[in-house]
């Protein structure tokens, strides 16, 4: 019988807080400046494998954004708005993402969780799989077996 499996993996905190939420995954970094609409929060970069897709209050895992200051206005105005990710999940220390939750908490009051995972971790990942990231840098990832059998696990990362 088939059910529901949970594993804790550890990250290296770079901004600190607490979320849930689906996890959307990419292999590729993210340029948000012409490539994320704050208004929706949908993925708007054509090129990216995540075209269409909307990031807002999901679990966002992707290995660095592309791009500079930008991304911190780009994400400072999508966390205004309501449409920013509920966390960020990176496999490298992303400034311009943690300046981004770090400002709108001290501008909204409303931060994100900004995450380093190590690479075989990040791999691991897999867009539907269900995170709940910590304090502390833990994220328990939840997927059910039944439908990762069925339908396959989408957009599961790689090295």
């Amino acid at each position: 019988m088939s059910g529901v499996r949970s594993r804790l993996i550890m990250g290296r905190v770079l901004v600190p807080g607490q979320a849930s939420g689906a996890i959307l995954v990419s292999n590729e970094p993210l340029s948000f400046w012409g490539g994320y609409d704050y208004r929706t929060g949908v993925i708007i970069d054509a090129r990216h494998e995540l075209a269409g897709q909307s990031a807002a209050g999901r679990v966002l895992a992707l290995p660095f954004a592309r791009g500079s200051s930008t991304t911190t206005a780009v994400m400072l105005e999508a966390i205004r708005a309501g449409t920013g990710p509920s966390a960020v999940l990176t496999t490298g220390a992303d400034h311009f993402l943690a300046l981004a939750s770090i400002v709108a908490a001290e501008m909204y009051g409303r931060a994100f969780p900004v995450i380093t995972l190590a690479a075989e971790d990040f791999c691991a990942l897999a867009t539907g799989q269900w995170a709940e990231v910590r304090e502390d840098g833990g994220v328990l990832i939840s997927s059910d077996e039944q439908k990762d059998e069925e339908e396959g696990l989408v957009g599961k990362a790689s090295a």
